[in-house]
Order: C-alpha cells, then structure tokens, then sequence
C-alpha cells in the first residue's frame, strides 16, 4: 500500500505502535471538536489524479447519472412540519456514480479492501471492528461533479461517511458544512430553515486537495458540496463501512441508486 499511500505520515500499516495510537488519538479529538477529522495527502495526490484521469471514459460512457429534487431530508413530509415550512426548502442535486464492480483493481478498491482501514476506523470510531460491504455495486462508489453539478444539502442516515477526493474542480466543489445545527433531542427546524436561507454564522467551508481523506459524522451536521464550475470536474470516492459484516442493500435499493440491480 505504500506506493499508493503516505504511510510515513499515516502508519495505518502499524496497528497498535505508539504512532498509530497518536494518529488515532488525534482524529478522535478532531471529531469531537469538529464532527470530521481529514488527512490531507493520505494518498498521494499523483495516485488520485492518476486514477481520476483513468475514470473519465467511464464517467462518459457507462456511469449512473443521478439526479433528483429532494429537501434536507430526503423525506417527502417531516411529521409537525408544515408542507411549506422553509426548512423543508427543496433542491437539486446531481452527479455521475460510477459502482464498486466498475472500480475493480483500482487504488480506491485496494484502499477499501485492506483490512488495515477498516481497522483504523474502527478505533478512531470506537467500535470493536468495521467491514467493507458484500454489496457488488455499493461498496465503493466513485461520483463526478462536472460544471452544474452538486451534492445539496441534507443530514447524513449513516452514523459516519468516508470520502477521498481524487480530482477538485477549476472552482467551487468545497465542503460546506454547519456543525451540530440539530440533536437527537431537539431537531431545531426553526435553526435548520435559517441556515439554509444563508442566515447562520456558524456555517463554515473547507477545501480539500486531491488525496485527502476525509471522515465526517453527517447525521446531525448538515453539508453540501459547492456548484462545480470550470472544465474539470470534482471526483471523489465513498467507501461504505458497518459493524456487522456481509450488508448487501436490496434490488431495490441498488435500482433506485443506481439504475440497476446487478
């Protein structure tokens, strides 16, 4: 994994020595602080580049286009809420998926197969292990942002998303993001509809370089990624992990994220 990865910087190589303990420690104290840590230069940015530029026939060629008009979300009604309150406020969002099984042989797929990832993960995390998905197509998904295109915002379902940017665009495609706007206890719609009217101060922006890893717990942390613009897209890669092993989704599921179910 050497060749693709700093691991002088990162010794996810070496579970358990004093530097990996130190690495751990420091991403958990970032997560409580921020919701996110990020290790820039966790693959070497002329790896992610490369690989980038390998994916662009794919993206033309045989990749899902995914679009679609949701709210924060993704719900069509939110019990209490009024069917016109601002925090239901709708977007667009759009991209181009391309599947695990499109990937195969990839950095991004050695990367998600290595047991010593999900191991690292899983201390930062606190949790007794983390497995890769058996899921063929939701694994790992590798998306492109060209110009016009964006993730807009939304509340994560997942407890914790993992991404790795492979190429950012000539401009925008930034990480936005407004820690803690909600909590298990109080789901603050009235804080929610400021936020998305531009009206938080609290909101901040982050911008990663090719080769940045970058964890974030987007359950009650609303983020969007900024509309790309220019002639290059924005690539990243989402590498799916559980506590328990073997999760597929269903046919559904894929044919609705996907297009298809195998």
């Amino acid at each position: 994994m050497r060749e693709i990865l700093d691991l002088d910087r990162y010794p996810l190589d070496r579970p358990e020595s004093t530097a990996w303990w130190a690495l751990v420690a420091r991403c958990r104290a970032d997560l409580a602080e921020n919701g996110m840590f990020n290790l820039e230069g966790f693959m070497h940015g002329s790896v992610a580049q490369a690989e980038a530029d390998a994916l662009i026939p794919l993206f033309a060629s045989e990749s899902f286009r995914h679009a679609r008009d949701h709210n924060i979300y993704f719900l069509d009604n939110v019990p209490g809420l009024a069917a016109d309150h601002p925090a239901l406020t709708r977007f667009r969002t759009s991209n181009n998926t391309l599947c695990w099984d499109q990937l195969a042989g990839s950095a991004m797929d050695r990367l998600y197969r290595w047991p010593d990832f999900a191991r690292f993960l899983a201390a930062v995390m606190k949790k007794e292990a983390l497995y890769p998905m058996a899921d063929p197509l939701a694994g790992l998904n590798t998306m492109s942002y060209s110009e016009g295109q964006t993730l807009n915002w939304h509340f994560d379902r997942s407890e914790f998303t993992t991404t790795l940017l492979m190429q950012a665009p000539e401009i925008g495609g930034e990480f936005i993001y407004r820690t803690d706007l909600r909590s298990e206890e109080n789901p603050n719609y009235d804080g929610v509809a400021r936020m998305l009217a531009g009206d938080d101060p609290e909101v901040q922006t982050l911008t990663l370089s090719p080769g940045a890893l970058n964890v974030f717990r987007g359950k009650n942390t609303p983020h969007r990624v900024g509309d790309v613009k220019g002639a290059r897209a924005r690539v990243s890669s989402v590498f799916s992990f559980y506590e328990q092993p073997a999760v597929t989704f269903s046919d559904a599921e894929r044919q609705g994220f996907y297009g298809r179910a195998s």
